[in-house]
């Protein structure tokens, strides 16, 4: 039998026989080049009709023997117009296998939503893979839902992380109560870490204390276009806090962070806090959600320094957490020398009279503060004078929560008292409303006319 050797030398002398050559261009003529791939959405499409994209959808549905989705097509008589953006498609708990989902190319191909929900679909690989694939190439959403899809495994979420860094219409992935794996969060990060267009990123229950956040804070370092991320009900512990701490210190384009009812705690908080206090010059977080975290009134202290040094910080929500009225004590002066809180949450915080009485000197200073929201604590006729009176020469205050319901008093004169003063603060909330409305349409109207001397 031949060897390949042999055959080979044989080709080449018929070759050289019959006068055949084979040259190269020098190494500067070769072509390194690449075509970009081609945008769908260049092409006219002649603003196709809801009944030309149903009646497209069902003769794929026939070839790909699968049922139509008969949620999807009563959505899509319902939309007034295809030739812009729909503004949601819904298909929550539908089984989307894989042949659904090729299906669905028909409809992709020709509408884009705003919003498209993808939650408990039963997504697999094979699926969730074609569909990431599509909704990349035919830019077809802004916002998208996948949570609750346990069954889609690292393959997966590499199409996922594959979709997040091409797809520049993408700005909103909710992936909540979703079973993270190491090596699924892993390549979910690539994304994150090397680029993508996301500014809202949901990740509620998805059991991420641990390595999983390590991970995820590490990825969000350099990662200067996400704006909000929620966290909440991910059992972090106070370590897990120091892994966000140490994303804090050098991401300062973050502005939302939503930590609620997780186990924080005090330590946990004591290095957020450090964190938020190296934001200088306005630039950094600017509303921090702690509602549920085990904290104490010992981590009023780690709060208290922070307000004397942030400057960016205008939302903090500490709501259900044990402070009581020596927290509030604790961070009153610092309340008071800031600058920047427009919105304090405090519900359920174990909040009687003293530390109301205490928040109504607050109030009565500061001519910024925008929320107060204190329900859910017993705060009784004391309290509520002090804070009735103080909202009375506030004119920033438009929303000061408290119980509609009375608290039992030793008087019956008292429960009365209690209605007439929670009038009153709603009262002064109508009345500081209307006033930031006038002052807002008062700017908006010289706004324009500036605009009219310009032009």
């Amino acid at each position: 039998m031949d060897s390949p050797k042999y055959k080979s030398q044989s080709s080449f002398i018929k070759m050289r026989q019959k006068g055949i050559r084979v040259t190269f261009p020098d190494s500067e003529a070769i072509v390194t080049g690449y075509v970009e791939p081609i945008n769908p959405w260049l092409n006219d499409m002649s603003n196709p009709r809801i009944e030309e994209i149903i009646k497209f959808y069902k003769v794929a549905c026939d070839k790909w023997k699968c049922k139509p989705l008969s949620k999807l097509i009563s959505q899509l008589e319902t939309a007034t117009q295809c030739d812009d953006r729909v503004e949601s498609l819904s298909l929550k708990g539908e089984k989307l296998d894989l042949k659904t989902c090729e299906a669905l190319e028909e409809v992709f191909r020709r509408t884009q939503f705003v919003y498209l929900e993808l939650e408990n679909t039963h997504l697999e690989d094979e699926a969730a893979l074609a569909l990431f694939d599509m909704i990349d190439y035919y830019e077809t959403t802004i916002k998208l839902n996948i949570s609750a899809n346990n069954r889609m495994n690292a393959r997966a979420w590499l199409g996922a992380s594959q979709m997040l860094r091409k797809c520049q219409s993408l700005e909103y992935l909710d992936a909540r109560n979703t079973n993270f794996a190491e090596t699924s969060m892993t390549v979910l990060c690539r994304a994150l870490k090397l680029g993508c267009n996301l500014t809202v990123l949901h990740l509620e229950c998805c059991s991420l204390s641990g390595r999983n956040v390590l991970l995820l804070m590490a990825a969000l370092k350099n990662n200067f276009r996400l704006r909000d991320l929620f966290l909440a009900e991910n059992k972090l512990s106070p370590q897990d806090g120091t892994h966000i701490a140490n994303m804090l210190k050098c991401n300062t384009c973050l502005q939302l962070l939503d930590l609620r009812s997780n186990q924080i705690q005090d330590s946990g908080l004591g290095s957020i806090c450090e964190a938020l206090r190296e934001q200088i010059n306005g630039q950094g977080l600017k509303m921090l959600v702690l509602w549920n975290n085990l904290i104490t009134q010992s981590g009023m202290g780690h709060i208290s320094e922070m307000l004397y040094e942030n400057r960016s910080l205008e939302t903090l929500n500490l709501g259900h957490n044990a402070i009581g009225n020596e927290g509030i004590l604790t961070i009153k002066e610092s309340l008071l020398r800031s600058k920047c809180i427009l919105r304090l949450g405090l519900v359920s915080t174990k909040i009687t009279c003293e530390g109301a009485i205490a928040l109504a000197e607050y109030v009565a200073d500061n001519q910024r503060i925008l929320r107060l929201d204190l329900r859910e604590n017993n705060i009784r006729v004391g309290g509520l004078m002090a804070l009735a009176l103080a909202h009375k020469f506030n004119y920033s205050l438009f929303r000061l929560d408290v119980d509609k319901e009375t608290k039992k008093e030793s008087f019956k004169e008292y429960a009365e008292i209690q209605a007439q003063l929670q009038e009153q603060i709603a009262e002064y909330c109508s009345r500081n409303k209307e006033l930031a409305e006038e002052e807002e349409a008062r700017w908006k109207f010289l706004k324009e006319q500036q605009q009219q001397q310009q032009q």
